[in-house]
């Protein structure tokens, strides 16, 4: 592998996790959070969300490698990829902040059905450039819906 791939690569996959992991950061400590609320059905244990956002960051940052190397015009390149940095730094990095660390369930809510749409949106863009990048963003929009969904139910109950 030549040394400008590698590193292109790595550009991406590192961005992404940092941005989660700075998300995370400043968010606080999650266990705390779920000893105040009730617990929604069907929420994970707790080891799985830094186990599940791990490899999702890792999985989004490759697939925006290969659309930015893609034989498409630049245009259309820059277009998805614009989707996938506001979905990324602003929604996603917005959302454990605004759930977790200011307790805003419902602000948190509208926050995540924003990121859904956007992933959506940036996964069709990225089928439409690259099907192998477009399919590396379907569990993460699964994982967005499921958390949707957690996000929508803390707030009902609680």
């Amino acid at each position: 592998m030549k040394k400008e791939k590698l590193y292109g690569i790595l550009f991406y996959i590192f961005t992404a996790e940092g941005i989660g992991a700075l998300s995370a950061l400043i968010a606080g400590n999650f266990s705390d959070f779920f000893l105040k609320y009730e617990k929604p059905p069907l929420l994970p244990p707790q080891w799985l969300f830094p186990v599940v956002w791990t490899v999702l960051f890792a999985l989004m940052g490759y697939s925006a490698y290969l659309i930015s190397r893609a034989d498409e015009p630049k245009d259309v390149k820059k277009n998805a990829l614009t989707v996938y940095w506001l979905q990324l730094g602003v929604f996603n990095f917005l959302w454990s902040i605004l759930f977790f660390r200011f307790e805003l369930l419902w602000v948190g809510f509208a926050d995540i059905v924003l990121l859904l749409i956007s992933v959506c949106a940036m996964t069709v863009m990225f089928f439409r450039i690259k099907a192998q990048a477009g399919w590396l963003n379907v569990p993460y929009v699964i994982w967005v819906a499921f958390a949707s969904y957690l996000n929508l139910a803390t707030a009902l109950i609680n």
